[in-house]
């Protein structure tokens, strides 16, 4: 356990609330200090779900420890059923309260209460977040559709319509509200029958009847990839390996999907607008615009797809926190022709932001941060995530309409970028101005700001510093063998009226013709004599 500022994932029992907040007749008795119940802000306040979680927490005080605390989770087990009256009943322990060794699974067993108890052994100081959530939905499938496990040998009869399971979405996940409506779209197409989607929405009669299905579509494997693998092993249902993300990818989901059912590939996509807008004019000038990518695996994998075979990119970086899922990380970075980053330090992913000095950040909220920190433009792409990325509105990843989304998302950051960088180029023009007069009044009409407004405040020169790239760590920009680069307070602000687009390029190349011929401090003159060089 590592102590931060920010961190990509909570504990395990973070992950255990997700899939007992997002099904229905599930209870989560928490054994847990009173300062835990903290959780209980990312579903209301982050998520905006209308009512709390299911969750019943011990809440101990300090005073407590002297006593018997085993009693407490007795207590409060008994009550939360006699409450709440759920199909089955999960039992764990919070990061704190694991040291005090109390075996809530043990203590609950021995209630005799009758429906499924499901203990989560959930090891706070070594795993997180998105395994807590796996291995709880591992585990109550298990609990609840172990016993309609067939004997060994039997086959497996299909019915006239061809059935799955949708496996993954959870609360508190990244757009899995509005991609689960997209995803039924697209099996509907093929002539599909969805039988059970879980855990979201999912009761545990729901998850007793998962074997009645021909085949399991794993949405996202961080949470259904365990629970898909135990379904396979013990009901013989084989499981998606692609998730529809990106024109690609979706096209390559149904063909995955039409041979498991047996049924043709086909998929509507008249109102798939991605591949036509990727490719008109105003979206010409995004070709190799360098990008870094960097998220939950599942998200990094797929944006990374999209952003150099759909969009016209150039990935330059990508990365995830989801260590489990590594090698599939590793394979990607190879086929883009990067070195993968698989950490957990948030600081260590700005360091490398800072480093490539990329054109584009697709992320999560703490590469958002760091992004703006940087001045570079940057779209979410994975969580962890904040209350906008939570949207009133439909707002999918995957299929058609989840392209369309990808496009708008990740493309209007940077159009944006180009509307600032013009306002700034003009903003000391007579015309534009902000104590200009508005044009269609005429040369000489009062201002409408009022004849006493005070003049734009002019912007204070910036003192010459070294690079703000190196300053966040990038040795590449700062330092070659002992010179320290450094910027002129006009050679910077003269860079500034580079458009944002090219300015990225124009700053390495410019860094780079003056480590090369020795010059520690670049001035204007610097910044033209580069300028001249690589214009040859």
């Amino acid at each position: 356990m590592q102590l931060a500022v920010w961190t990509y994932e909570g504990p395990p029992h973070i992950g255990a609330m997700r899939i007992a907040t997002a099904m229905e007749g599930v209870h989560y008795v928490l054994h847990a200090p009173q300062g835990d119940t903290y959780a209980d802000l990312l579903f209301t306040m982050i998520e905006r779900r209308s009512k709390r979680p299911p969750v019943t927490y011990t809440t101990f005080q300090a005073q407590d420890l002297g006593g018997d605390t085993a009693n407490l989770f007795r207590d409060a087990v008994l009550d939360a059923y006699d409450r709440f009256r759920p199909q089955a009943l999960l039992v764990g322990a919070s990061c704190t309260a694991e040291l005090i060794q109390d075996d809530p699974g043990g203590l609950a067993k021995t209630l005799g209460l009758p429906i499924p108890v499901v203990p989560l052994e959930l090891p706070a100081y070594q795993r997180k977040e998105n395994w807590g959530a796996s291995e709880t939905f591992y585990q109550l499938v298990r609990a609840c559709a172990g016993p309609h496990v067939p004997p060994p040998g039997t086959k497996r009869a299909r019915g006239a319509t061809p059935r799955c399971n949708i496996l993954g979405p959870t609360a508190l996940g990244f757009r899995h509200r509005d991609d689960v409506p997209e995803v039924e779209r697209l099996l509907e197409t093929l002539g599909i029958e969805v039988n059970v989607i879980a855990p979201m929405g999912a009761t545990p009669a729901d998850l007793a009847r998962l074997g009645d299905a021909d085949f399991n579509v794993v949405l996202y494997p961080e949470v259904a990839g365990q629970a898909a693998s135990w379904l396979k092993r013990s009901f013989g249902q084989p499981f998606t390996t692609i998730v529809p993300i990106g024109v690609g990818a979706t096209r390559d989901f149904v063909a995955e999907v039409a041979a498991l059912a047996g049924v043709p590939a086909t998929t509507a996509t008249g109102t798939l607008r991605l591949p036509w807008y990727s490719r008109s004019v105003d979206s010409t000038y995004l070709t190799n615009k360098r990008v870094f990518i960097f998220g939950d695996a599942t998200h990094a994998i797929a944006a990374a797809r999209v952003a150099s075979q759909e969009l016209g990119f150039q990935v330059v970086g990508l990365g995830s926190y989801s260590r489990e899922f590594g090698r599939e990380i590793r394979a990607a970075a190879a086929t883009h022709g990067v070195e993968p980053l698989i950490t957990d330090d948030y600081l260590e992913v700005e360091q490398q932001i800072a480093a490539l000095q990329p054109e584009l950040v697709l992320g999560t909220q703490m590469e958002r941060h760091v992004a703006k920190r940087l001045g570079i433009p940057c779209a979410v792409i994975s969580a962890p995530v904040h209350v906008q990325d939570f949207p009133a509105r439909h707002s999918p990843q995957m299929g058609i309409e989840g392209a369309n989304v990808l496009f708008d998302t990740w493309v209007h950051p940077l159009m944006m970028g180009l509307e600032e960088h013009l306002l700034g180029m003009f903003r000391e023009d007579f015309e534009f101005n902000d104590s200009a007069s508005p044009s269609h009044l005429g040369h000489g009409a009062p201002s409408q700001l009022g004849k006493e407004a005070a003049p734009a405040a002019q912007p204070l020169p910036a003192p010459a510093a070294v690079t703000p790239h190196a300053a966040a760590g990038d040795p590449s920009a700062a330092v070659t063998g002992t010179l320290v680069v450094t910027w002129g307070a006009d050679a910077e602000k003269e860079l500034k009226k580079i458009p944002f687009f090219v300015r990225g390029k124009a700053r390495r190349n410019t860094e780079r013709f003056a480590q090369e011929r020795g010059i520690g401090t670049i001035t204007l003159e610097t910044l033209y004599d580069a300028k001249a060089h690589f214009s040859r």
